[in-house]
């Protein structure tokens, strides 16, 4: 299936850009808010909510909902592992752009808190959804030494260009907190970050050099300006 196709909603037969896929749940201790953000408004026809009683039972269950072009709000960020499983089977090879103030690298050896939303990226990478040098991690400012030591070996880094250069297309993890905590409200967040204006001009230098293949967009609470947030990150996506 091409990921350029738009999407036609079943209920009013409207034609939409992507089609929403929503995953309501947090892999990890006290994210209850995360949870409700999944069900924040966007201005997407929606596919599919997706509740399942595993992780691997939900990423395949995303894999297998995904519409041609996706937008998938998460409760937390383990619904990227899902998203770029479906994605990565439609393309040679798929980017997968992390942009998150944390690494989300680490393994079940290796987390100090063991909360599975520390590990979808290392997860989707292990899994063979995205090569090494097609990854980027972005904007992260807190990083475990066990995860720093994996990017070091497996040559990630914050380099757009590189993992770009040879994809097919591309999938975009944002998780809001790597936004400066002055403009959005998340669970875990990290002083320092860019603002909401520098991730939206991001974004569309993404969307100007790959085919978007696909975008989720998660770990935020569940308020008003997040709504904002999450609708104005979406359309600087270009999907």
């Amino acid at each position: 299936m091409a990921v350029d196709e738009g999407y036609e909603c079943h209920s009013c037969g409207a034609p939409f850009s992507a089609g929403l896929v929503r995953v309501p749940r947090a892999w990890g201790s006290g994210g209850e808010g995360m949870v409700e953000g999944a069900r924040v408004a966007v201005p997407y026809p929606e596919v599919a909510i997706i509740e399942r009683d595993t992780l691997d039972e939900q990423s395949v269950a995303i894999s297998d909902a995904l519409p041609p072009r996706p937008v998938v709000l998460g409760g937390c960020c383990c619904v990227h592992v899902g998203a770029a499983r479906g994605l990565a089977g439609r393309v040679d090879r798929l980017a997968v752009i992390y942009i998150d103030a944390h690494g989300d690298l680490n393994t079940p050896e290796t987390s100090p808190s063991g909360n599975l939303w520390g590990m979808p990226f290392r997860t989707l990478l292990d899994a063979g959804s995205c090569r090494f040098d097609d990854a980027a991690l972005v904007g992260a400012r807190s990083l475990d030494p066990p995860e720093i030591a994996f990017m070091e070996a497996a040559g990630i880094d914050d380099s757009i260009d590189r993992a770009l250069a040879g994809a097919d297309a591309t999938y975009i993890a944002l998780d809001l907190d790597v936004l400066d905590p002055s403009e959005v409200d998340v669970l875990i967040p990290e002083p320092d970050g860019p603002s909401a204006d520098e991730i939206e001009a991001l974004l569309r230098n993404i969307a100007a050099q790959t085919t978007i293949a696909g975008i989720g967009v998660t770990g935020f609470l569940a308020t008003e300006r997040n709504a904002a947030l999450a609708a104005r990150m979406l359309a600087a996506s270009g999907i």
